[in-house]
């Protein structure tokens, strides 16, 4: 099989409407659908969308994954969740890396998290 071209992409985020104002005001492409908490849809002009962002949380909800856990670890921001398998998966942004290089033990901090 050779790939001739590439209909769309879809991007995990974090933030919709962040992404949403990154995507149209800053690359100047055109909103042309949402779906309301969870996805929006961009077209350059050419196709119907190129390039859609879902937020990371509506993907696992519309899986059907519960989230086990959410934390601030002050040098990352993570969800904890399970597989099928009842393995414990953690999902996690790493922050500025300035943070735990001028002071090791921000590692061991731990507070609730809250997604927007």
């Amino acid at each position: 099989m050779k790939v001739q071209g590439v209909g769309h992409v879809v991007l995990k985020v974090r933030d919709l409407d962040r992404s949403a104002r990154f995507y149209t005001g800053v690359l100047g492409l055109k909103e042309v659908a949402r779906f309301p908490g969870r996805m929006v849809f961009f077209s350059a002009g050419t196709n119907h969308h190129d390039l859609a962002v879902m937020a990371v949380g509506a993907m696992l909800e519309a899986n059907q994954v519960k989230i086990r856990g959410l934390r601030d670890h002050h040098v990352s921001q993570s969800i904890y969740l399970e597989d099928p398998d009842g393995n414990q998966i953690e999902l996690f942004v790493d922050a500025d890396p300035a943070i735990w290089s001028e002071d090791p033990t921000t590692v061991a901090t731990s507070k609730p998290l809250t997604l927007r």
